[in-house]
């Protein structure tokens, strides 16, 4: 059995079992990451000594009779911008090359007490700024299905290691785009999560943690293990982890799906229309109502540039220290913050929350609305890793490197959660991902139409061609 694809549901019962012992699966892994990483710079620090240590006692607790977590004897390697106590975080940042945080970010604590080893970190642009992944510190990461092509990001090493075969699953951050936009890139299914599901910011609902996996099985297995509240974190849900559990797939019959190519006024590239056309009709095929609608969302464009550069202005002590040691795109946005007025943020504000109760409006299908919003998760191919953002799409210049995903950033203001499942490939093998957004708190649901829609497909099932 080839460990390395196999579904991390398939694993877990397996440890459980203990027809497989988490020291067995860690080894797996490593040599897959050892003979396969060096082709996609998706880990950038590996702490194989710590792992096979919890490996260890994560098998000395199956061998007692211990109570186990729901990830339990799993390998994951964290995001490069989320803290790991006594391995080194560097937030894709020269500034912090070197640093060592004392404490694990709230969801990484939560991903411990679940079973998960860590094994590593997945790399990140600097900050998570941009959807693509490079940084001074390691390099670019590539696309396991076209090497000279970015994974996307800023979830880039997240997806690309999964994809590759590095990881059964791997969590990611979205602000802007960076869990969806890597796992359409990637042909896997991420989920940008309802605000407080995954405890994170304590007050902010723009960025959210989110699973990426192969599967939404998978996916909401690690769901599990990621979720949970927390008393210091009063944006954290009261779900209850095991209620992501043994998904099962949705009936789709009857399902009602507002369809839309484009939001009403976005540019996307023809490859990406043409695939998601035959999505479409796979899901009319399978007896959903498929409805040309969309909300209006066009002004969630402003709110989200305000609101992004709010948080960056976090960073401005950073400019008067280490300007020098940062990409142009992160000063320029960290410069936008500064410069807001406490109208603009205020402005900014009002609107966001006029905008939640229209696509909250939009998806009540008791009253004459809709199930799902069906629309692209990225409005492009896969581009080249050289290229450090898109600024055109169709011949429409993109004024700034965070106006091409706009079909993600637009949803992310309505604070809905939306997943991103494999839709299928361009006539050059290159994926593409339909975006599904629900009701706002629907993520088991979300999981359970995307199961459905990529058992159907069997999209999802296709792998890159690695050794």
């Amino acid at each position: 059995m080839d460990l390395y694809i196999t579904p991390a549901v398939e694993l877990a019962r397996m440890l459980r079992s203990r027809e497989l012992s988490a020291r067995e699966l860690l080894a797996a892994f490593l040599d897959r990451i050892e003979r396969i990483n060096p082709e996609i710079n998706a880990i950038v620090t590996l702490a194989p000594e710590q792992a096979l240590a919890a490996a260890a006692k994560a098998d000395e607790a199956a061998a007692g009779g211990e109570g186990l977590g729901p990830l339990h004897g799993l390998p994951m390697a964290i995001k490069d911008l989320a803290e790991t106590a006594g391995l080194r975080t560097t937030f894709g940042s020269p500034v912090f090359a070197a640093n060592v945080p004392e404490r694990d970010a709230a969801y990484v604590a939560n991903l411990r007490r679940a079973g998960a080893i860590i094994v590593g970190k997945t790399n990140t642009p600097e900050f998570g700024a941009g959807s693509q992944t490079f940084n001074p510190i390691f390099g670019a990461t590539r696309n396991p299905y076209d090497r000279t092509l970015t994974p996307g990001g800023s979830s880039g090493g997240a997806a690309a290691a999964v994809t590759a075969g590095l990881l059964p699953f791997a969590d990611g951050s979205d602000l802007a785009a960076s869990v969806r936009n890597p796992a359409a890139f990637c042909n896997l299914v991420g989920l940008r999560t309802t605000p407080g599901l995954v405890p994170d910011d304590p007050f902010n609902p723009l960025s959210v943690i989110g699973p990426i996996a192969r599967t939404p099985a998978d996916a909401a297995l690690l769901l599990a293990g990621l979720s949970g509240q927390d008393a210091g974190l009063p944006l954290s849900r009261p779900d209850r982890p095991a209620d992501f559990l043994g998904l099962r797939p949705a009936g789709l019959r009857g399902l009602r799906i507002a369809w839309t190519p484009d939001l009403g006024d976005l540019a996307v590239e023809s490859e990406v229309t043409a695939v998601l056309d035959r999505a479409r009709t796979a899901l009319e095929g399978l007896g959903c109502e498929v409805v040309p609608a969309a909300p209006e969302l066009s002004d969630a464009d402003e709110v989200f540039q305000v609101l992004r550069a709010q948080l960056m202005a976090a960073l401005g002590p950073l400019l008067e220290s280490s300007r020098d040691q940062m990409k142009q795109t992160l000063v320029w946005n960290i410069e936008k913050g500064l410069a807001l007025t406490g109208a603009d943020v205020a402005a900014a504000l009002t609107r966001r929350a006029e905008i939640f109760q229209r696509m909250r409006a939009f998806l009540r299908p008791e009253e004459n609305g809709f199930d799902v919003l069906a629309l692209p998760t990225v409005q492009v191919t896969p581009f080249s890793a050289d290229v450090e953002w898109v600024q055109e799409i169709n011949g429409v210049p993109q004024a700034t490197y965070i106006d091409w995903i706009r079909s993600c950033s637009r949803i992310t203001v309505t604070a809905h959660p939306a997943i991103s499942v494999p839709a299928g490939f361009t006539s050059a093998g290159l994926p593409v991902g339909l975006q599904l957004v629900g009701p706002y708190g629907s993520d088991v649901r979300l999981l359970e139409i995307a199961q459905a829609f990529t058992d159907a497909t069997g999209h999802a099932a296709i792998r890159p061609s690695l050794p």
